[in-house]
Formats: structure tokens, sequence, C-alpha cells
């Protein structure tokens, strides 16, 4: 699919293949601005600048090199910035984003043999977004503050990450290589969070302070516990600012993570993704988000009912092993009971939750059609902000909105579940642990959104991010050749 003629193409390729001139040109603008850049600046900006030239170089090359980036930062470093305060400071996702997405636009424009991959799902993603800009727009009468306007690029740059992966990813080996980034950032992620949370809460606290420089926060609520307790349970939050965010993220990962353990041909070494699969969950489970752990369980159950059956024995004597220690030893009675007051609404943050809930239907009801747009609401005595993402989306963009979103993820589903009766007829036993994978991802992510709004939240794009990420590589693997491997169930769980 061509959206520029044959002949701008053509003198677009020439124009870039006049290769020398362009190169000393570029050396010397290159070489005036890292001069400019160290003599009137920090010494150490010097070295950043050689770095980010590095590693825009290696982008170039291959895009895979900006797809690991991508997820590198969304997993890890999400809401990092660049050093340094300008008019407007984009954070590095942003930056990775838009790079990622201008070399590939580059390289269909100058590559005769290079296609456009849109996708069915990707114009009803089109649509989507559409819709969000109408009513950002209306909600703020045309005329956005630029903060608002700020956080609504960011939100729709992370959701074009959609349109990088189905356009970079194009064979098995991509496939691999941008799974086993998902898992390897995630783990970073939890290793970083394992460690802030067993050293003293004084040295946590400096080294989290110590990332102001690049736009985290530096006072307030850096650390974070139940309650807001000081004196009872820390949370995990890794470089995530948020709990509650980084156990949503560490939930889509883990639910991928974890099937690969238990599928066919995993991405990773079997004994190293025990491994990491382990710290992934534990760091879940220390983040004391109920609704992380309700989409992790939610994803197992889904992987065990579609295609292998015999993981709910696994499924069922974790519960024993759960009840056990917790009735016996008594290990994790406090998490228990904070499941249990949740459940009964009896908590500070869930009577908080019900409040909001009240309060959007209330919003929902006032303006059903397109909602609110994204800034405060219009009226006095309503309050935006939902922690539900279906809640938030019907709030936000409206009825039309919510239905249409619905509509997209229903279709994702119907098109997987087609593609994988597809590859286990044919026996491509890999390709369908992937989509199974993937489904699990996607699956974990809108069991969280039941109680969490961040995967449509402006101000966490990287949740935006991975979430339209996973279900683009899905969408991607559904168009790949078939490759037969009768002996791929040797070393995994038998689908039945």
């Amino acid at each position: 699919m061509s959206l520029f003629p044959a002949t701008t193409r053509d003198r677009l390729a020439g124009a870039f293949s006049r290769g020398p001139l362009a190169a000393v040109l570029a050396a010397v603008a290159l070489g005036l601005a890292g001069g400019a850049i160290v003599a009137f600046g920090p010494f150490w900006l010097g070295f950043v600048a050689l770095a980010a030239l590095a590693g825009t170089y290696a982008l170039l090359r291959d895009t895979r090199v900006g797809l690991a980036v991508v997820i590198a930062i969304a997993t890890i470093v999400p809401f990092g910035t660049l050093p340094f305060r300008a008019v407007v400071t984009p954070t590095l996702l942003t930056l990775a984003l838009v790079v990622l997405m201008g070399v590939w636009l580059l390289r269909f424009l100058v590559h005769r043999e290079e296609r456009l991959a849109v996708t069915p799902i990707g114009l009803a993603l089109i649509g989507f977004l559409g819709m969000t800009l109408f009513a950002f727009l209306l909600g703020a009468n045309l005329s956005p503050e630029p903060s608002l306007f700020h956080n609504y690029v960011k939100f729709v740059t992370a959701v074009l990450f959609f349109f990088s992966v189905v356009n970079c990813v194009r064979d098995r080996q991509t496939v691999r290589w941008v799974m086993r980034m998902f898992i390897i950032g995630a783990a970073i992620s939890a290793i970083i969070a394992l460690a802030l949370y067993v050293i003293p809460d004084h040295l946590a606290l400096q080294i989290l302070v110590a990332f102001g420089r690049i736009g985290y926060p530096t006072e307030g609520r850096v650390l974070r516990y139940v309650e807001d307790d000081p004196n009872g349970l820390m949370r995990a939050i890794g470089l995530s600012v948020d709990p509650n965010s980084f156990g949503g993220m560490l939930a889509l990962v883990g639910a991928l993570a974890a099937t690969q353990l238990v599928g066919e041909r995993p991405v990773l070494p079997r004994r190293l993704l025990l491994v990491v699969t382990g710290a992934i969950l534990l760091a879940l489970f220390l983040t004391y988000s109920r609704a992380a752990l309700g989409g992790i369980i939610v994803a197992a159950m889904y992987v065990a009912t579609l295609r292998y059956r015999r993981l709910w024995w696994a499924i069922l004597g974790a519960g024993a092993l759960a009840a056990v220690l917790l009735i016996g030893v008594g290990i994790g009675e406090q998490f228990a009971e904070r499941v249990i007051e949740g459940v009964q609404f009896r908590d500070q943050a869930n009577q908080m939750r019900l409040a909001e809930y009240q309060n959007a239907l209330a919003i929902i009801q006032a303006y059903p059609v397109f909602g609110i747009g994204f800034g405060a609401a219009p009226e006095r005595d309503l309050v935006a902000g939902v922690s539900s993402i279906y809640l938030a989306i019907a709030q936000r963009t409206g009825l039309v909105g919510l239905a249409a979103f619905a509509g997209i993820m229903s279709w994702f589903f119907l098109r997987s579940w087609r593609a994988l009766r597809v590859a286990g007829a044919h026996g491509d036993h890999e390709l369908a642990a992937w989509l199974v994978s993937l489904q699990a991802a996607v699956a974990a992510a809108l069991a969280v959104g039941l109680l969490d709004h961040y995967f449509f939240n402006i101000e966490f794009s990287h949740m935006s991010a991975l979430l339209w990420g996973a279900i683009g590589l899905a969408i991607t693997i559904e168009s790949l050749p078939e490759e037969v491997d009768d002996k791929a169930t040797v070393s995994g769980l038998s689908p039945r």
C-alpha cells in the first residue's frame, strides 16, 4: 500500500543516494553542534551527545534497535526526560517513539520494495484516535493548556507504536527479538524494584531522588506505602513512580513471560525464563496492587482454558500452597486482609474508588455521547478521573469512544483466535504459543483496567505504548508464513 506516487519516491531515493556530499555536510553540522555543547554546556553533555549519535546510527541501520529502546524505556525508566530544561521537555519515550517512526517512514519513502502496513485494526485504531482528538478539542474549547496538549501528544505518540511494530516486524527472528525485549525489560525493572525494596528506606529514597535530574520527582510521595502509612507495608515501584501502574506493566509482561514458560519453543532458555518470570511475579506481588494481582490471575486462567489445560493443576496447586502458607504459617496475612477489605470496600483506597465510580457515572449521564475530553470536568460538582479504563474512556470520549474501544478489542481477540486455530491445524506450535502469550498479555491488561485507568491515561503514555505494541505484535504474527515443527511440544507443556 503506497500513499506516495512512484515519481515522488524516486526523487527522494535519488536525493538520499547522493551520499558523499550529504555525509560531509552532516559531519560538519554534527561537529559544530558537538563543539558548542562541550564549550558552552556541562562537560558530560558531550558524552551524552556521542551516545545519542551512536544510538541514532544503530537505529538507522536496524529498526530492531529502535524497538528495543522503546520497550526498554517504557518498562524501566518510563518517566525519564532529557537532563536539561527546554520550552517543552520531551520524555525519552516520546523521543524514541518519534525517531523510530521517522526511520521506518523514511525507509518506506526511499525504498520501492518497502510496503506500508496499516492493517484493518490499524484503520479502526486511527478512527478511535480521531474520536479522542475530537473529544480533546471539544473539552478544551479548541484552546488546550500547554501541559494538557503535551500529555495528549505523548498519549497519541504512544498509541501509534502499534504502527511502528507492524511496519518493523516482518519475520520470526524479529518477533523473537521483540518478545525477548518485553521480558528482559520487565525483568530488569523488577530486579531494580526488588533491590529498592530490600535496602533501607532512606537509601532507596536517596537513589530515587537522584533520578530527579531526568525528570523524576524529588519530593512528596517518592517512596510509596499501603494507605500512605510510612509505618505500614512498603510498595514496590521500581522507577515507575506509581506502584499501581508498575503492577499493571508487570501483569502485562508477566502474563506473556509465564505463558512462554509453559509454551512450546520459548523465546528465552526455559531455566532463564523461570528465573526472570519469578522475579517479575514477586515484584508484582510486592506492589500490593490488587488490580495487577487480579490481572495476572485472569491471564493464567485464560491460558489454562484456551490452550494449556494441564495448567489448571498448577493454578490449583498454587492456590492450595498459598492457603497453607496463609493459614498455617501466616505468610501474606497482611496482603490477604488488604484484598478482603478491598472486596468489601472497607479500606480508604476502595472507598475513594467507589466515590470515583459514582462521579464517573454522573459525568457519563451528563455527557453521554462525546464525553468531557481530557481536561477538568466542566461542572464544579463533578470531578474528572476514575480508576477504571472503561469508565475513563466513557468519561473522556463518551459512550461512542467506549464502544469503539470495545469493538477493537473484541475484533482483536476474534482475529487472534482464528489465527490460533489455523496455526494449531498446521502444526505451527511456536506461532501458536506466541499468539497465546500475547493474548494473555492483553487479557491481563484489560482485567487490570477494571480497577485501574493507566492504560488510558495521558500522563502514563508508556502503558499505552506497551498495550498497543503487544496488540501490534500479535497482528503481525498472524501474517507470518507457516513453519511446521512436530517436535515443538517436547520441551513445553502439551496444548491439552
